[in-house]
């Protein structure tokens, strides 16, 4: 029986491709430096969850089914009278993605979910944070093929957001465009 440990593909793709280039592109010191993806972080606000408890459940199942990990509740930091909101209620979902999962879900979006996106020109390429992370909106929750659009009886909306270890945005988006991340416009060297 053999023990070879399971590896995703985009994980090897980034020791074996994105490495190198970055090392090159940005004349890094040592292998160390260059900029890695820590955490894919999915959020997902839900819209009624006031009145009808059921529609976060709902929230939670769909984020659940998308990642391959157990999503949780997102809680009201307070009280809101206008909006009926207490303190503590429960208004979305929220996942973490680490590891394994993580590159196993990017894999995923690259791959099969942004191509569903109807007229889909690539992602915008100025939602960094000038910190080196890039959250990406999405629209509809039915271009992941593991939603059932039979069972969706309100099509809502998620932000994606990759946290990485760059320093600056150029980093953040070399490293993600070498990863696949499929960006409307290709930047110029100096900008």
């Amino acid at each position: 029986m053999s023990t070879t440990k399971y590896t995703p593909r985009l994980a090897d793709k980034y020791k074996q491709e994105v490495v190198p280039a970055l090392m090159k592109r940005f004349s890094y010191g040592t292998v160390m430096q260059v900029p890695k993806l820590e955490k894919i972080c999915l959020n997902r606000g839900v819209n009624g969850a006031v009145t009808d408890k059921k529609l976060v459940d709902i929230a939670i199942d769909e984020l659940t089914n998308i990642t391959g990990q157990k999503a949780v509740a997102t809680l009201s930091k307070k009280d809101i009278s206008n909006f009926k909101l207490r303190k503590a209620m429960p208004i979305g979902a929220r996942v973490t993605l680490r590891g394994v999962k993580m590159y196993e879900f990017l894999d995923r979006l690259i791959a099969t979910a942004l191509p569903r996106v109807r007229d889909f020109k690539g992602v915008n390429d100025k939602a960094f944070d000038g910190r080196g992370n890039y959250t990406l909106g999405v629209t509809e929750q039915i271009i992941f093929p593991e939603i059932d659009i039979d069972k969706v009886n309100k099509i809502t909306g998620l932000d994606i957001t990759f946290v990485t270890t760059a320093g600056t945005n150029e980093e953040a988006y070399e490293l993600l465009k070498e990863l696949g991340m499929p960006f409307k416009n290709i930047r110029k060297d100096n900008q």
